[in-house]
C-alpha cells in the first residue's frame, strides 16, 4: 500500500463515463437551478417585507441551520438505509415544502418569520439528502475517479449560480417572487424521476443495523480518533463562518452600497457562480502543483480580497470582479475539504463523516450569517465585510503551525475481509456480552520502543472502529510477554468491529506480528464477562445454554 500523496491525473470528465452520475448530474443541475431561483426570490422577498438586516441575513441561516443539527443523524441514516431511498425522501419533501411556500407566496400569507420557516424546512431536506447524496457518489464511480467527481459536481452547481441568479432576478422583477418558488418545486421532478429509476446495486450484510444512537456515536468516534479528519473539520468551520460573510450581505450590498435591484444582485451572484466554475476548472491543475494546505490558504485570502472589494466597491464592474475572485475560492476550497474527508474514510462511516464535517462547515455559515447580520445592523454592511476579511486572513495562518491540512494519500480503505468468525464452544448470540479480547505478545527487549509505537497507533485505530478500555500490560516477571485488551459491548459489536478493518489498518497490524517473537503467532483470548453467580457462570454444552 502507497501512503504518498498521490497525484490527480484523472480527467476532470472522467465520471460522465459512468451512466447513472450522468443522469443523477444532469437531474441535479435542474434541481440546482430551480434551488437558486427560489434563493433570490426568498433572499429579495425578506427585503421586501422587512426592513431588519439581520432578518435578511436569517435567509441564509434558516438554510445552513438544519444542515448542522442534523447531518449527524442524516449521515447515520445514509451508511445504514439504502441511500437512493433516502433521497428520494428528501427530495419528495422538499417538493411539497416547494409547493406550499409557493402557495402562501401568491395568496400573500408571508411574513418574515413564515418566510424563514418555510427555508428552514427547505434546509432540513438538504439536511437529510446531503450526506446520502454525497456517499452516494462514492457508488456511482470508482475511487480513482473521485475527486474529479466532487470537483465536476461543484462545477455543476456552480454552472447553475453563474446563470440561476441572474435569470432569477429577471423571474422576481418580473413576476414576483411565487413564480421563483414555483420555478424551484419544478425542478425536483427530473431528480425525482431518475432516483426513481436508479437499480442502486446492495452488498447484503451478515450484521444487524445498527441503531441511529449507536450509529451516530460510531460516527463521531471515528472522527475524533482520526487527527487528520478534525483539522479539516476545523477549517470548514472556519471557512463558512467567514465567507458566508458575501453570500448573506450580498442583497445589501446589492440595494446599499451598489444601489441597484433585484436583477443587481441576481448578476452579483452570477459573477460569483461564474467565479466557481472557473475554480471548479483549474481544481485537478491545482492539485497537481499546490500542497492541500497551500489550495486552502489562497482560498481564504481570495475572499478576504473579494469581501474587502465588496465592502468599499460602488462600482458594480469592480464588485463582479472581486465576486469572481471570491467564486473561485469558494469552490476550490469546499472541494478540498470534501475530497479530504472522502478519500480518508472507509466506506462503512463515509456518510457520517462527510455529515460531520456539513455540521462543522455549515454551522459556521448559519452562526456567520447572523454574527454578520447583526454587525451589519448595527454597524453597516461595509464594516461587517471588512470585519469577516481580517478573519478569513486569520483563518489563513491557522494552517502556518497547528492546523495544516493532511496531503491526500492512496492508501486503500477497502474492507480488509481476511478475518472470519471463530468457532466458539458456548452459543453466544449475537446481543451476549460484554466480549472481552486478550492478545499475548512476546516482544524482544531491543525491540520495546518500536513496538510501543506501534502499539499507540494500533490503540488508535481500536478505539476509532468501536473498541472499549483499551489497555496494554506488561509481565513483571517476564518482560518480553505483553497482554493487549480491549472490551466491546456485545458479540456482534466485536464482529462488527473486525470487519471494519481496512488494508490500510493491515499495515499496522503486519508491523505488530513481525516484532512478535514468539514459536507461535499471538495468542488470541476470547471472552465473555460472566456475573458471580454460580448458575450463570457455570455454563452447560452449547446446545443448552442462551448467554445474552
Amino acid at each position: 500500500m502507497n501512503d504518498q500523496p498521490a497525484p490527480d491525473r484523472t480527467s476532470a470528465l472522467a465520471p460522465f463515463k459512468h451512466g447513472i452520475f450522468r443522469s443523477v448530474w444532469f437531474a441535479s443541475l435542474a434541481s440546482n437551478f430551480g434551488g437558486l431561483i427560489q434563493s433570490v426570490g426568498a433572499a429579495w422577498m425578506m427585503t421586501a417585507i422587512s426592513n431588519s438586516a439581520d432578518m435578511v441575513a436569517l435567509v441564509q441561516a434558516s438554510t445552513a441551520l438544519p444542515i448542522m443539527l442534523f447531518s449527524l443523524a442524516s449521515g447515520a441514516i445514509a451508511d445504514n438505509y439504502n441511500r437512493r431511498k433516502v433521497m428520494l425522501t428528501a427530495q419528495a419533501f422538499m417538493f411539497a415544502v416547494s409547493i406550499a411556500l409557493t402557495l402562501a407566496a401568491y395568496f400573500g400569507f408571508l411574513t418574515p418569520w413564515l418566510l424563514l420557516s418555510f427555508t428552514f424546512l427547505l434546509g432540513c431536506g438538504t439536511a437529510l439528502n446531503n450526506p446520502s447524496w454525497q456517499a452516494s457518489v462514492g457508488d456511482m464511480v470508482p475511487r480513482s475517479d473521485l475527486p474529479a467527481a466532487v470537483s465536476v459536481n461543484s462545477m455543476g452547481f456552480n454552472l447553475t449560480r453563474s446563470v440561476g441568479p441572474a435569470i432569477g432576478g429577471i423571474i422576481v422583477a418580473a413576476a414576483g417572487a411565487a413564480a421563483a418558488f414555483a420555478v424551484n418545486a419544478v425542478s425536483y421532478l427530473p431528480l425525482l424521476f431518475v432516483l426513481s429509476r436508479w437499480k442502486q446495486k446492495e452488498t447484503p450484510s451478515t450484521l444487524p443495523r445498527e441503531t441511529l444512537g449507536i450509529a451516530m456515536t460510531a460516527g463521531l468516534r471515528y472522527v475524533a480518533m482520526s487527527p487528520n479528519i478534525e483539522k479539516v473539520l476545523l477549517r470548514g468551520f472556519v471557512f463558512g463562518f467567514t465567507a458566508i460573510s458575501v453570500l448573506a450581505l450580498l442583497p445589501l450590498v446589492a440595494r446599499d452600497i451598489v444601489q441597484g435591484g433585484p436583477l443587481l444582485y441576481g448578476v452579483l451572484l452570477g459573477a460569483f457562480g461564474i467565479g466557481a466554475v472557473g475554480g471548479a476548472l483549474i481544481n485537478a491543475w491545482l492539485r497537481q502543483k499546490l500542497t492541500s494546505e497551500w489550495i486552502v490558504r489562497l482560498g481564504f485570502m481570495g475572499f478576504a480580497i473579494c469581501a474587502t472589494v465588496a465592502a468599499l466597491s460602488q462600482m458594480a464592474w469592480l464588485t463582479c470582479a472581486a465576486l469572481l475572485i471570491g467564486g473561485a475560492s469558494w469552490v476550490i476550497s469546499l472541494s478540498l475539504f470534501n475530497v479530504t474527508v472522502q478519500m480518508s474514510t472507509p466506506r462503512w462511516v463515509v456518510g457520517r463523516a462527510l455529515s460531520l464535517y456539513q455540521t462543522a462547515t455549515f454551522g459556521g455559515m448559519a452562526l456567520g450569517s447572523w454574527i454578520w447580520g447583526v454587525i451589519a445592523e448595527n454597524h453597516g454592511a461595509g464594516e461587517a465585510l471588512l470585519a469577516s476579511a481580517a478573519l478569513m486572513i486569520a483563518g489563513a495562518a491557522l494552517g502556518l503551525k497547528w492546523f495544516t491540512l493532511p496531503e491526500q494519500t492512496s492508501l486503500n480503505l477497502d474492507p480488509l475481509n481476511r478475518w472470519k468468525e471463530p468457532h466458539l464452544a458456548l452459543d453466544v448470540k449475537p446481543r451476549s456480552g460484554p466480549i472481552v479480547i486478550m492478545i499475548e505478545y512476546v516482544i524482544r527487549l531491543d525491540d520495546t520502543a518500536e513496538f510501543l509505537d506501534a502499539m499507540a497507533e494500533r490503540r488508535r485505530v481500536r478505539r476509532r472502529d468501536g473498541a472499549r478500555q483499551w489497555t496494554l500490560a506488561r509481565d513483571l516477571e517476564n518482560p518480553e510477554l505483553w497482554m493487549e485488551t480491549y472490551h466491546t459491548p456485545t458479540w456482534v459489536e466485536y464482529v462488527r468491529h473486525n470487519q471494519r478493518i481496512t488494508h490500510a489498518d493491515a499495515i499496522i497490524g503486519e508491523r505488530v506480528r513481525k516484532l512478535h517473537s514468539g514459536a507461535e503467532p499471538p495468542r488470541v483470548h476470547r471472552m465473555i464477562e460472566r456475573p458471580t453467580d454460580w448458575s450463570v457462570t457455570i455454563a452447560p454444552p452449547k446446545e443448552m445454554l442462551d448467554l445474552h
